[in-house]
């Protein structure tokens, strides 16, 4: 199944002003990255974005709607601070925003 058109096309409008933006296939979807770093990562499914935000905000970052602690396959944890946020969640502009926003953050303040 291929990942959402119309989802990236949102993220990729989203992330316009970005420097240093690419996107490339991984994890079944299609992954934005800036400064050579994932940001989100657009899949298919119910659980359609993937985020890589600070880990020691993912416990506040889960309480919102949508969001879950990313797992790859049935069981496997992707580790701290990866989360998927269901297409349910993401309708409204500003869910999306937040998102990317949160991602963007980590991203321009972390080193790995």
């Amino acid at each position: 199944m291929p990942y959402d058109e119309l989802l990236a096309d949102r993220v990729r409008a989203t992330l316009a002003d970005e420097a240093n933006l690419r996107e490339q296939k991984m994890f079944g979807g299609l992954a934005f990255l800036v400064r050579d770093k994932m940001v989100v990562c657009v899949g298919t499914g119910s659980r359609a974005l993937l985020v890589r935000v600070d880990g020691v905000r993912e416990p506040e970052y889960l309480q919102r709607e949508g969001a879950h602690h990313a797992v790859m396959g049935r069981d496997r944890s992707m580790g701290q601070g990866w989360i998927t946020i269901d297409a349910a969640s993401l309708t409204i502009e500003a869910a999306l925003e937040f998102w990317v926003a949160a991602a963007l953050e980590h991203n321009a303040n972390s080193a790995d």
